[in-house]
């Protein structure tokens, strides 16, 4: 997963605003008491801080791919 896709995957889920703050400010365990940011300024690769956060956030496992996206 790229950088990008995690951001696409954060805002479509949980909002642009409300995305920037939880992968700001959502101390996550899973992510060795690191936020998401930190996580990926460390190396973390993005689809682990993903899942990392669908788990904390309790975002049901069918919406972890994201939504459908119309071909153009």
């Amino acid at each position: 997963m790229r950088l990008s896709d995690f951001w696409r995957l954060m805002d479509d889920e949980f909002g642009a605003g409300y995305s920037r703050t939880l992968a700001r400010d959502l101390v996550v365990d899973r992510l060795g008491d690191r936020t998401a940011v930190e996580a990926l300024a460390a190396g973390t690769e993005p689809k682990t801080v993903w899942e990392a956060v669908c788990r904390i956030q309790d975002v049901p496992r069918e919406r972890w791919l994201g939504r459908d996206i119309k071909p153009r």
